[in-house]
């Protein structure tokens, strides 16, 4: 019930519509339970059992107050008459009940993709909020599915609730009321018909919350395949591992239909199930219901009332049947979203972080050690390193010295384990997050862009630059010269994450994003490593222009960078092994005489 109670809770946002649908549900309910009795009247005018002179009864039976009624109106208007106001009155019942039926379905339809909208933001929101180790466990499928499936399971969950919760039971309630007032023996004996019958069908359904998860999951693992095979498409084709794609995908795809063949039979199982029972209710009810109005013991036009008053209650149970099933796969749902949405980001800025625009002085490494979450040895030991503003550093060392770990502490994608890093005498995680991130500019070895026009790719999300800005940014990255070509210019789209230009082409737009930030730390992460030759050198002028008078912080592979830093940190196995400039560093017969021995660096 807790679970319940937290599905219904996403709804306090939509408490105009959630009432009016109540209100409207209510009403519904209200003409559902007044339309039983008013069958009474047509039954008795329909089998002539109205009586020759009308004499008011003594006692509150609903039965004979109905015939001296009906019989009062015949004697004064006639039956065809009376049979026509009876007619007349029904249609009007039925008519208000499915207009507020109606009004229900309408009120509540903004509520539902109100609640998938919110939970999408919400979901979108905290992707975007979460650090960069959250990712590291998680496949990128399976967070897409929650933004899909998983949330249409929630809607449709909410929706199954509030009919079974605000509807169904008012409907029942009055029926039954009326069923008892009738004949509580022969209520009796259909409650204890249809307990039996509700056992069974509850038999049917008992698993389907943990086989709904098993669905979901599977489905999920699918999604993460696909998202996975797409993106690496061109390594599939390239080593002909088509076949062995399709084989994973075929294995994660059968789990996947015999999970779902398992949950549709259980689940429709449930329908025919429900109306076999349903029909052998109904039958022993006649039966025995016939034997009553035989002994005189029911008025049979009151027992035609019962029997519809009966099916009432059936159509609200069978539909707390289906919201039964639909909850369960909506529990399901909402726990995998909800252990996302409850993940502790631990990387923000804390009540009463300083501001911070600028970089004067320094930037500190103190004594800092670093290793990812799960693995117990350090990406990072030791470090303790001071770059002054206006330093051009350069990282050298082999893969996996620790070189991108180094850069990624900077900006706080990650928070060090031991020690400080300090800008200007404040530790980074006293800073405000988007004032210590909006200090550096980012290029990295992988050119990131997105499925927009050149220039948006550039502002990204800023919208404070002029034309001006924009053009000259691009001229700085030497990129001017291959988008005054294109069709459309800067309006041009590039496609998924850049595919319709080159590599050469895409690295220079995001040197140009970073030129136009204009940041006063700038981190090159091996920017040009998987350039040609021909890109590489357009790609290494448009970062040299960006690095005169800059804080430059290199991963570097090239002999010119290196040569050129300030200083240059030789890294092996996390730890800062060799520092100085590249003329002292090769006089001493060292790892990076030893590094640059192996390279091949033009």
């Amino acid at each position: 019930m807790k679970d319940f109670w937290k599905l219904l809770g996403n709804i306090k946002n939509y408490k105009r519509e959630f009432v009016l649908s109540t209100l409207c549900n209510v009403l519904y309910s209200v003409f559902t339970i007044v339309s039983i009795p008013l069958l009474v009247p047509f039954f008795t005018i329909l089998f002539d059992r109205t009586s020759p002179e009308p004499i008011a009864p003594k006692d509150s039976n609903l039965n004979d107050w109905i015939k001296y009624i009906i019989s009062d109106l015949i004697q004064e208007y006639g039956k065809e008459t009376t049979l026509m106001y009876v007619c007349m009155i029904l249609i009007v019942v039925f008519f208000m009940k499915n207009l507020f039926r109606y009004g229900a379905l309408y009120c509540i339809t903004p509520m539902r993709y109100g609640i998938v909208y919110d939970l999408r933001q919400k979901l979108f929101r905290k992707f975007l909020d979460l650090p960069l180790s959250f990712y590291s466990n998680e496949r990128k499928g399976s967070l897409m599915s929650l933004v899909t499936i998983d949330v249409q399971e929630v809607e449709w969950s909410i929706l199954s609730a509030i009919e079974a919760v605000f509807k169904s039971p008012i409907v029942m309630t009055g029926s039954l009321l009326f069923m008892i007032y009738v004949s509580p023996q022969l209520t009796l004996f259909v409650l204890f018909l249809v307990l039996f019958a509700g056992l069974i069908i509850g038999k049917t359904v008992s698993q389907l919350k943990k086989e709904s998860v098993d669905v979901q999951e599977s489905m999920a693992t699918l999604s993460a395949h696909v998202e996975e095979s797409l993106g690496g498409l061109r390594i599939i084709k390239g080593f002909n591992a088509e076949k062995y794609q399709e084989a994973k995908f075929d294995k994660e795809n059968s789990f996947f239909r015999n999970v779902l063949i398992r949950v549709i039979n259980r689940r429709d199982l449930a329908s025919p199930l429900s109306e076999f029972l349903g029909v052998s209710v109904v039958t022993v009810l006649l039966w025995y219901g016939a034997t009553l109005v035989f002994n005189a013991e029911l008025e049979p036009e009151t027992f035609f009332a019962f029997v519809f008053a009966f099916y009432q209650v059936i159509e609200p149970a069978k539909s707390f049947s289906a919201a039964y099933f639909n909850i369960q796969k909506g529990m399901a749902a909402l726990e995998r979203i909800d252990r996302v949405l409850q993940v502790e980001n631990t990387i923000s800025s804390h009540l009463g972080s300083t501001h911070k625009k600028t970089f004067d002085q320094s930037l500190v490494f103190e004594n800092v050690s670093f290793n990812y979450e799960g693995v117990s040895k350090n990406a990072l030991s030791d470090i303790n390193i001071e770059i002054k503003k206006g330093e051009v550093i350069a990282l050298v060392g082999s893969s996996g010295a620790g070189k991108s770990t180094f850069v990624d502490l900077l900006p706080r994608f990650y928070d060090v384990v031991q020690g400080t890093i300090k800008i200007d005498g404040t530790n980074i995680k006293d800073i405000k997050l988007e004032e210590l991130r909006s200090l550096f500019g980012i290029v990295s070895q992988d050119a990131i862009l997105f499925h927009d026009t050149i220039k948006n790719n550039i502002t990204f999300g800023h919208h404070q630059y002029t034309d001006e800005d924009i053009l000259q940014a691009a001229m700085i990255a030497n990129a001017h010269d291959f988008i005054s070509v294109l069709p459309d210019g800067f309006e041009t789209s590039i496609g998924d994450r850049g595919l319709k230009l080159s590599g050469g082409q895409r690295q220079r737009l995001t040197i140009a994003r970073a030129v136009l930030r204009n940041p006063p730390i700038l981190i090159l992460d091996e920017a040009t490593s998987a350039l040609d030759s021909e890109s590489e050198k357009l790609v290494q002028q448009a970062l040299e222009k960006i690095m005169q008078s800059r804080t430059s912080i290199v991963v570097a592979h090239r002999l010119s960078t290196i040569q050129n830093a300030d200083k240059i940190l030789v890294m092996e196995e996390g730890r800062i092994v060799q520092t100085g400039k590249h003329q002292d560093l090769m006089m001493v017969d060292g790892p990076y005489k030893k590094f640059l021995s192996f390279q091949t660096i033009s």
